[in-house]
């Protein structure tokens, strides 16, 4: 999908997309960190029926009601494509010597070949956290990788 991205001075940038339907859908990322959701006029894609000013809180939930669906259809594809490939999610226990630590200090990937792509916490799904995410007692876990491997996930969460 091609999506446009327009300079707008003084005030960020504009990334604009087609629906198959052929309706545009943009959002204006201001400098201030104020978000808008645009919906261009059926008739006329130039011109924008309706924008909707988002709190970065609003555009991070509306994302995650997007994004979530979309990895666990991905992650369904990758186990019908990839023979012994699995997703488990994981909790973190209360007791876990990572909690208050990073996903990075965990090194799991490295140690164990698996790869976190989601933190649930609190039913809120955080897709493809960053290495500074840090872990809470209760979180979920969204690992992929060997049967194996992300069985070692859940032991290093336990044990270290």
């Amino acid at each position: 999908m091609e999506v446009e991205q327009t300079v707008l001075p003084g005030i960020g940038h504009r990334h604009d997309f087609a629906t198959r339907s052929g309706r545009r859908i943009g959002v204006v990322t201001h400098r201030t960190g104020r978000l808008d959701l645009l919906i261009y006029d059926a008739n006329d894609p130039d011109t924008c029926s309706e924008s909707v000013e988002l709190t970065r809180e609003e555009a991070d939930t509306l994302a995650e009601l997007l994004g979530a669906p979309r990895m666990v259809e991905r992650l369904a594809e990758l186990r019908r494509q990839a023979e012994g490939l699995v997703s488990e999610q994981v909790p973190v226990p209360a007791d876990s010597p990572y909690i208050g630590r990073t996903l990075a200090d965990t090194e799991a990937r490295k140690r164990t070949g698996a790869s976190i792509v989601a933190v649930v916490r609190r039913g809120e799904v955080h897709v493809s956290p960053p290495p500074s995410f840090r872990l809470e007692a209760g979180d979920g876990l969204v690992v992929v990788g060997t049967a194996e491997g992300t069985a070692a996930v859940a032991q290093l969460l336990r044990d270290g």
